[in-house]
């Protein structure tokens, strides 16, 4: 009799942030269909509905900048990941203060309290994976970035803090480091950095965007969803701490 292989995450919840749309979506379809319970967070109630009639998830509507909020959210998970992120793009001196507040809330100060409250549920299973969608932008700076920038340089640290504290528990936890992905917050830059640029939205793509990289192209999010899907895989226990590029060489300068 020929027995059947279990999925990699049968028995195990998720919980993704900023699920409804691009590399959310794209992990949570990957993390449903490896067999993970999946718990779908994001702020945009009707993406949520989509996805979860697409992919049997759990959704939660949730506005991360409401720490209360996010503090009300499962613990009892067993992967954890940070997707959750917007962007502003303007000088330092005009740079409203307001704004880089709300996203540093939301793409370094909810992670941290996510984890926070996860990794008691994780460190009494003897096993968690935590999976932080940082950016290029962790490893290096470009200009009118500076909230977005701080924020995913913070990921990257707050990522191996948890790393060294988890280990002992059987937990990692890594960041992914795409540079641009095809997905509604890039879209929504193009605007942005026409304006700030001086230049066509058209040409933005290439001349900004793609002006680093090695390989021109942007980076699909079903990619981070495959590379994401290591990181809690069966070759994952020794991966962590790590920072993995997916960035078309831009570091490789």
């Amino acid at each position: 009799m020929t027995s059947v292989t279990p999925p990699p995450l049968a028995g195990r919840r998720a919980l993704v942030t900023g699920a409804a749309s691009g590399i959310g979506a794209a992990l949570t379809r990957r993390l449903a269909a490896d067999g993970a319970q999946v718990v779908a967070v994001d702020r945009d109630e009707a993406g949520l509905a989509v996805l979860a009639r697409e992919a049997s998830v759990e959704a939660v509507p949730c506005d991360l900048s409401d720490l209360a909020a996010v503090d009300r959210l499962p613990a009892d998970v067993d992967v954890l990941v940070n997707n959750a992120g917007l962007q502003h793009v303007a000088p330092i001196p005009e740079f409203d203060p307001d704004r880089f507040s709300l996203l540093l809330r939301v793409m370094l100060e909810a992670p941290f309290r996510l984890a926070r409250r996860a990794l008691p549920h994780m460190y009494a299973r003897g096993w968690g994976r935590v999976v932080n969608i940082s950016s290029v932008h962790g490893l290096r700076a470009s200009p009118f970035k500076s909230a977005y920038v701080s924020a995913k340089h913070g990921l990257e640290g707050l990522s191996k803090v948890i790393a060294l504290e988890g280990a002992e528990h059987g937990v990692t936890s890594n960041c992914i480091d795409p540079a641009y992905v095809r997905t509604p917050l890039v879209e929504r830059q193009i605007a942005d950095q026409a304006r700030t640029h001086g230049i066509e939205p058209a040409d933005v793509i290439e001349k900004i965007m793609l002006e680093p990289v090695a390989v021109k192209r942007l980076v699909e999010p079903d990619e981070v969803a495959e590379l994401a899907a290591v990181l809690y895989g069966p070759a994952s226990a020794s991966i962590t701490g790590a920072s993995l590029s997916m960035d078309g060489g831009w570091t490789a300068h």
